[in-house]
């Protein structure tokens, strides 16, 4: 049995300087963050009682705290054995805090506590969300307005201060006896925290080399000079002097020079000036209208030095085209949390998926209780939500992140008297915001995404003799339509037996007050493609399987874009997936096909693809198709490609430089990562590919690689590229560290920063890649 060392009992007097110290830490990072003497900021340091909230029977008092390094909260456990580790939480994994009963714990649970005591924290992974009350008011808006002071501070820091931050946090982190110095060992421990291994020689090198006082302890200044030693950039160092007078500036002249030569920025002339003024620290060189180092690491590290296209980050396409030549963000069985079978479902899935600018969401719709529809997977053992619920839920966050229009996709498996209970209920909570006629007497086409902003669109069933949607309806009351039921495909035993058990029909009665809800997006199954003599009216929408639709691909390609040049299509993932896995939606995006839903729950290659496409045109959801893909004469095929107009062909150089700051995958103390990158194009089938470079063994803090490669991109338009980076391991499959991807089309030239992102799609505050860019058309 391991015996365990008691620590001394510490004085009063020193648990008072330590009390000093630790006010004297957060007051440092409270100007850091820019609420110097903040109130809020001073409460929440000081912490306070909340009832933490988990059911109607699980209601209990919990002290948090925000630690000194105003990043962390820490909770209060009751829990025996629980892990020091476990009772803390960042703040950079906080996604939103909602004032009231904004959750569906808190709309079930404290509807007897008045609004103004409640609050809940909602992360940015799959943890469930924190609801909390608070003994008053004053305290639950001490708590509302100082995280979100945090996290708006905290996301306005320039790479740079989140780098001295988190440098200065480990440090306190390893100064296990809070004296303000490091010794050797303290170094060490240091190191591993920021995830590099340093053998003893190099650590007692780096270690005498900063100790001028020759104490055996780093204090101060000397604590700084290894502040500085760590975070050297080398590589950055050999470009600047490349620029540079001797004195160590940069003249705009030559600003400009760099600009437009290394980093093919066409306005290099008024970009430099203004890169001097934004970024250059240093007063004496922004008087002389030149950069430092200091400065120009600063650029490189900002939105201008980074990869992706800071002009794309906004709305910069032609939004006045019709509605099919656009590829939509969309979600499938958007309800589920988790899996298809007995996850559960969620209004909070709604919101996750809306906010991540998913603009076409799905909502399965059977009989429920109390005369009021309920939305669940059919057949499985799901849990059910209110279809009232998460209508209220898509009205209050359809257009927070892009005011172009959501499509809600009915699966409608309800009776008739409940059919016009969801009609109501969309008509009366979504009012004006529901499309009812359509846009400007257009009768002929789709109108624009710019002609729908604000506005929520239903795709369903349409009554038959109500043929034209368009021209208005008749008085008919209900009739059969054709049935969808895309649960009854899952591949799942239980699933078929109750499949069999309800004798499945092929037809469904449909109410008039539903169907009228429907304008632009008509559902019916496909019967092949257009004769071109009959053609099908342009508000008609098949929804196909991905088997179904990789088959026209494969088969019919270019039969499959003249299709959806004039019709919206929908993919939905295959029955077989039950663990809410996905498919790539880069080959059905390949023949225009717009609504290509995935699992916006399930993290991976898939989706970070999928989130790389649509972070392109403003994150608005909707990105404007290649020109070829919009030409109802177009004789383009991606399965086999002829010459065209389909742009010119690329060749594209990458040179991976270097990575900073990447994160321990295993939290053990001892875990150092031996990173390594891959690059990965996807696009039409002769430009996938995919390279990757050596292994740096123990660097997770500053690896280098130094290595480039070439490849060659047949169409450019449909081309992404992802960036991913994996901690190797010889024995076991590699771990995720984090990855980045976007559209061919976004990417800038030159020296550029790769800002990482996670497994759930969110930023590290500091994770980046370094990297070369070259484009050159091909011969």
């Amino acid at each position: 049995m391991q015996c365990i060392r008691r620590q001394p009992k510490r004085t009063v007097s020193q648990e008072n300087i330590l009390l000093e110290q630790s006010r004297r830490v957060a007051a440092l990072n409270g100007i850091r963050l820019g609420l110097k003497d903040d109130k809020d900021l001073k409460f929440l340091l000081k912490g306070s009682q909340l009832l933490k909230v988990k059911s109607s029977s699980w209601r209990k008092e919990r002290f948090y705290k925000l630690q000194e390094d105003c990043k962390t909260i820490w909770q209060e456990s009751k829990k025996v054995l629980r892990s020091p580790e476990s009772q803390i939480f960042s703040i950079e994994d906080i996604r939103d805090v909602r004032s009231g009963h904004k959750t569906e714990g808190m709309e079930k649970y404290a509807k007897d506590v008045p609004e103004y005591r409640c609050f809940s924290i909602i992360f940015k992974d799959q943890r469930k969300n924190l609801d909390l009350i608070a003994s008053s008011e004053d305290d639950a808006n001490h708590w509302i307005a100082g995280l979100g002071k945090i996290i708006a501070h905290s996301n306005s820091m320039n790479q740079k201060q989140k780098l001295q931050h988190w440098i200065h946090t480990c440090l306190r982190k390893a100064d296990k006896n809070k004296d303000n110095k490091m010794s050797l060992k303290e170094l060490k421990d240091f190191l591993k925290e920021v995830n590099i291994e340093v053998d003893d020689y190099h650590a007692k090198k780096i270690f005498q080399h900063c100790d001028k006082s020759k104490t055996e302890a780093l204090e101060d200044d000397e604590i700084e000079e290894f502040y500085k030693i760590l975070t050297e950039r080398k590589e950055i160092d050999i470009i600047f002097q490349m620029y540079s007078d001797p004195e160590g500036f940069m003249s705009c002249q030559n600003l400009v020079r760099f600009l437009y030569e290394v980093q093919q920025e066409e306005d290099a002339v008024v970009a430099a000036p203004a890169l001097i003024q934004r970024y250059e620290p240093n007063e004496r060189a922004k008087r002389g209208n030149a950069m430092t180092k200091d400065g120009f690491l600063m650029y490189l590290l900002s939105d201008e030095g980074n990869i992706f296209n800071p002009s794309h980050r906004k709305v910069y396409q032609d939004m006045t085209q019709p509605l099919s030549h656009y590829l939509v963000s969309s979600s499938h069985n958007t309800y589920l949390m988790e899996d298809q079978i007995t996850g559960p479902s969620s209004t909070e899935a709604y919101i996750r998926a809306l906010t991540k600018g998913c603009r076409c969401v799905e909502l399965d719709c059977w009989d429920g209780p109390n005369s009021e529809p309920v939305i669940y997977h059919g057949y499985t053992l799901t849990s059910k939500i209110l279809f009232s619920d998460v209508i209220k839920a898509i009205k209050n966050y359809a257009f927070q992140t892009s005011p172009y229009p959501v499509i809600i996709s009915l699966e409608n498996h309800c009776s008739v008297e409940q059919q016009k209970v969801m009609a109501q209920h969309m008509t009366t909570i979504l009012q004006d915001m529901l499309l009812v006629a359509p846009v400007d007497g257009n009768k002929s086409h789709f109108p624009s995404p710019e002609q729908l902003k604000g506005k929520i669109l239903v795709k369903g069933k349409k009554l038959s003799r109500q043929e034209d949607p368009i021209n208005g309806n008749n008085n008919l009351e209900a009739e059969d339509v054709s049935d969808e039921d895309e649960a009854a495909e899952i591949e799942d035993e239980s699933v078929k037996t109750k499949v069999e058990q309800k004798g499945k029909s092929d037809t469904l009665k449909l109410a008039k007050e539903l169907s009228d809800t429907v304008v632009y997006c008509k559902s019916v199954h496909f019967e092949g493609f257009d004769d071109p003599n009959h053609p099908r009216a342009f508000y008609e929408m098949s929804s196909f399987s991905e088997s179904k639709a990789l088959k026209l691909a494969q088969e019919s390609g270019t039969s499959f874009i003249h299709h959806n040049t004039r019709h919206l299509s929908r993919i939905y993932p295959a029955g077989w997936r039950t663990d809410s896995s996905n498919y790539s939606p880069v080959e059905l995006w390949n023949v225009g096909c717009q609504i290509v839903a995935l699992n916006f729950q399930t993290a991976g290659t898939e989706m970070d693809v999928y989130q790389g496409r649509f972070q392109d045109n403003g994150f608005s959801g909707y990105v404007l198709k290649p020109e070829f893909l919009r030409d109802e004469q177009t004789k383009f095929n991606p399965k086999s490609i002829t010459e065209g107009m389909w742009g010119t062909k690329k060749k594209l150089l990458l040179k991976i430089i270097s990575g900073q700051q990447l994160p321990k995958v295993n939290k053990s103390k001892n875990s150092i990562v031996d990173p390594k990158v891959t690059i990965e194009i996807h696009g039409v089938q002769q430009d996938n590919n995919k390279k990757q470079t050596k292994v740096i063994e123990n660097n997770g803090f500053n690896p280098n690689w130094n290595e480039e490669f070439t490849f060659d991109i047949e169409i450019p338009a449909l081309a992404l590229v992802r960036f991913v980076v994996e901690d190797f391991d010889m024995s076991t499959k590699n771990d995720f560290i984090g990855q980045y991807t976007l559209p061919f089309t976004s990417l800038k030239q030159g020296y550029r920063h790769i800002h990482l992102l996670t497994k759930n799609g969110d930023p590290y505050s500091s994770s980046t890649l370094f990297v070369f860019v070259n484009i050159q058309d091909c011969d």
